[in-house]
């Protein structure tokens, strides 16, 4: 009984928070993120019932200068008769001047709610040390500007949820990876203007996996990110999995990129990613591109769950 109200519970909150109005800090993107969805939604740590370690770095936009750089280290998995779940993520995020290293711990809810579907909620809480090198800041438009005398170092919570419902050939996923004021709108030196860049961030995922043959898998899949005060923005992918080992992808993210992507399923345990964003918005005559590497190792795997979901 008291599992089963700890389900409840969870997932009876994070649904009232997804249901309402927040603020969030301006998120890291992901090109792969159906392979790294514990870094967008709290709801899916431990719902592969293995116990896995990925590492995850992007360089974006190389060449040009401040551009974002995101790496991220996590490890999840599942207890309670696998009804739980359980994560921890170490990131480095940087962009120009601004620089975020953090912690988020995870806890998730699985509901069996039908033969093949589970329904999961998650929280995620962390630390994040938020710093602006706001001395190094170039083209000030007033250069004597006393906002820009010191430099900017604090620790600032973070808040995230969602909620994510899966089977072995379909998901979706809602959540929103950071509820509570951070980053630029923690600087009390700058207030108007500012805010509007760190409006809510809302991330919806959904997926499905056909299956042509024994050999051939064909996954579509979308990522859609709605952020308070700009057009919606999404990822329409579609991958292709020859004989469980290897991944071939492409993606069009609307009006900024398209992207190749390539997985290889070195044995049960472990999986690499690489993926190649070409710029197509006007930034593509400044920068030479995005990379994104991503390592999965699983231990300790139920065989027949994991192959099920090996492609989310």
């Amino acid at each position: 009984m008291k599992v089963k109200k700890i389900h409840i519970y969870l997932l009876v909150a994070t649904i009232s928070f997804v249901g309402n109005k927040v603020f969030a800090q301006t998120e890291p993107m992901y090109s792969q993120y159906m392979y790294n969805m514990l870094g967008i939604n709290s709801a899916y740590a431990g719902n592969r019932e293995a116990t896995s370690f990925n590492f995850y770095q992007r360089n974006q936009w190389v060449g040009l200068a401040g551009a974002p750089k995101t790496t991220s280290i996590s490890v999840d998995g599942a207890f309670k008769d696998k009804n739980l779940g359980w994560g921890l993520q170490l990131y480095d995020d940087r962009l120009g001047v601004e620089k975020a290293d953090g912690m988020n711990m995870m806890l998730a809810t699985h509901i069996q709610v039908s033969e093949n579907g589970i329904l999961s909620g998650g929280l995620n809480m962390g630390l994040m040390n938020y710093r602006i090198d706001l001395l190094n800041v170039q083209d000030r438009y007033t250069p004597n500007d006393p906002a820009f005398y010191s430099n900017f170092n604090k620790w600032l919570p973070s808040l995230g949820l969602g909620i994510y419902y899966n089977t072995n050939q379909f998901y979706a996923g809602l959540s929103i990876p950071n509820a509570l004021k951070s980053r630029l709108t923690a600087l009390d030196i700058i207030r108007s203007g500012l805010q509007k860049l760190n409006s809510t961030h809302i991330f919806f995922t959904t997926g499905y996996v056909f299956n042509i043959n024994s050999d051939v898998k064909i996954k579509p899949s979308t990522l859609i990110k709605a952020v308070e005060g700009a057009p919606l923005e999404a990822d329409l992918n579609t991958n292709v999995w020859l004989r469980d080992m290897i991944g071939l992808g492409f993606s069009y993210r609307t009006g900024d990129a398209m992207v190749a992507m390539a997985e290889l399923q070195f044995n049960e345990n472990l999986r690499i990613g690489y993926a190649y964003d070409i710029t197509i918005s006007p930034l593509k005559y400044y920068n030479n591109g995005s990379h994104e590497l991503l390592f999965r190792y699983e231990v300790g795997k139920n065989r027949s769950k994991v192959k099920s979901t090996r492609y989310f």
